[in-house]
């Protein structure tokens, strides 16, 4: 098995009610650093941004597990964005009561981040929108067909197979992000699981993976972007392409940048969908040049 990447900066951690929800939020950097909130994605984890925050050392880096994920508590039942957004609302009210806040959201952290920048534009100072910009158009015609899946999930919700050893979810892991290093798997796959009596399993709740029953609506996302008054940084891999969820937002990406008023862009090379992962020295460069406004980077 190869040797786990050793973190630079230590994560500390806080445990609280968030939105009447017991949340896990980890830390890194001095307490009277400059705020810089980092969002993870659906089935990941706040530890996603432990190799990001190793390059950014003059930040004070806030991250929770969203409900469902990492040490955040699980739902009774499933799982809807409108959660998310509150969540969020909670969690910079609770950090950053009386300042607009430095928002990273990467995949579903960049879209939840994305509607809150647009519902709540006072609370958000500048905005970097991770491999995020919102899912494939759906049509009402498809409604049928969504809600009576859910109803067949909801009879017998999805479940784990059994994992095997941390090697073989590294291994897993690297087959799925081919940017990813040997030792970068391996402390994602610690991170991303845990060992409970019957054995080696995933940390998130396996019904993150019920289908949503209420369609992802285009314009809808399309009317919160354009209330956003914040710069916003967009932020994509050179293998986004390549990633399931880009193959339904390609086609309309020009309509969806044209919702931004204040809208930069960057492609990160060498990386895949998990850019944090694959290349967080060079994403590091780009938030840090967005977030003190610093063009020479």
């Amino acid at each position: 098995m190869p040797d786990c990447y050793l973190p630079l900066r230590t994560a500390r951690s806080d445990h609280l009610l968030l939105n009447n929800h017991l949340y896990h939020v980890q830390h890194w950097g001095a307490d009277d650093a400059p705020l810089l909130f980092l969002l993870h994605g659906w089935m990941d984890c706040a530890a996603s941004f432990q190799f990001l925050a190793d390059c950014l050392p003059d930040w004070h880096i806030i991250a929770p597990d969203w409900r469902g994920f990492g040490g955040s508590a699980w739902n009774a039942d499933g799982y809807y964005a409108p959660d998310y957004l509150a969540d969020l609302d909670a969690l910079l009210t609770h950090y950053s009561p009386h300042a607009a806040a430095n928002v990273v959201g990467h995949s579903m952290g960049a879209m939840i981040s994305g509607l809150y920048a647009g519902i709540r534009p006072q609370r958000v100072a500048r905005l970097a929108l991770v491999e995020g910009f919102g899912l494939s158009q759906t049509r009402p015609a498809e409604a049928p067909g969504r809600y009576a899946r859910w109803l067949r999930e909801k009879e017998q919700p999805p479940a784990y197979q059994p994992l095997g050893t941390l090697a073989a979810v590294a291994r897993r892991l690297q087959e799925r992000n081919p940017h990813l290093s040997a030792d970068r798997a391996q402390f994602m796959a610690q991170a991303l699981t845990h060992q409970p009596a019957t054995g080696l399993t995933y940390r998130a709740d396996p019904r993150h993976k019920m289908v949503n029953p209420v369609l992802y609506r285009l314009e809808e996302a399309k009317a919160c972007w354009q209330r956003i008054a914040c710069p916003v940084q967009w932020v994509m891999g050179d293998g986004m392409a390549d990633h399931a969820m880009a193959k339904g937002v390609f086609d309309t990406l020009d309509e969806r940048r044209a919702c931004f008023a204040d809208l930069r862009e960057a492609v990160v090379a060498q990386a895949g969908h998990m850019v944090q992962w694959d290349q967080p020295a060079r994403l590091a460069a780009v938030l840090q040049s967005f977030f003190t406004d610093d063009q020479s980077v």
